[in-house]
């Protein structure tokens, strides 16, 4: 069941923010394209190219916790590139490849790899002491999707704050699977 809702979303949703970095590169010249990776929307958020980190993050972490299975050095690679995207911003080549090793995790996990992580205890110990003690489906709905969709959402209205041409159907493009015919407006 977690399987089955976690990883269609996550994975239609980093395509569509990959299709986003792909807008941003044909709407902009090369020079602004690149410095959106450093572009907030506020002095004290982090840049975009740490809510794309930050977003990778989340959804490898949740496999991997889901899973009962330690996480790997290389998710704690991926979470100091985040919190130190202010200073090494990286290039959307790099944000774009993230979102790869992101979506190629996703494309290598078994059709019911999560689904026995719902019931397990999953203790969420954060950096400042704090400690959550969840079900691993109260982890899936309470902590591992708000994780995910706060830095993507940052990232999306980042890009549209600096003039990347995004709309609804850029946000969630995978629902054009679900169209009736014959009900697409016409322009």
């Amino acid at each position: 069941m977690l399987t089955n809702f976690l990883v269609p979303a996550y994975s239609q949703m980093l395509i569509a923010m990959s299709g986003w970095l792909q807008k941003a590169q044909e709407q902009l010249p090369l020079d602004e394209c690149e410095a959106l990776m450093s572009a907030r929307l506020a002095p004290d958020m982090f840049p975009l190219s740490s809510q794309i980190r930050f977003a990778c993050l989340q959804v490898q972490e949740a496999t991997f916790r889901l899973r009962c299975e330690p996480l790997p050095a290389g998710l704690d690679d991926l979470a100091k590139e985040g919190f130190q995207g202010g200073d090494q911003p990286g290039s959307m080549a790099d944000a774009r490849a993230r979102i790869d090793e992101a979506l190629s995790r996703l494309r290598g996990l078994a059709p019911e790899a999560l689904d026995a992580g719902g019931q397990m205890a999953i203790p969420l110990a954060l950096p400042n002491g704090m400690v959550f003690d969840m079900t691993g489906e109260q982890y899936a709905r309470d902590w591992a999707q708000a994780q995910f969709y706060f830095p993507l959402v940052t990232a999306c209205a980042i890009l549209r704050s600096h003039h990347v041409v995004l709309g609804k159907a850029d946000y969630v493009p995978h629902m054009f699977a679900y169209l009736r015919p014959g009900t697409l407006p016409q322009s």
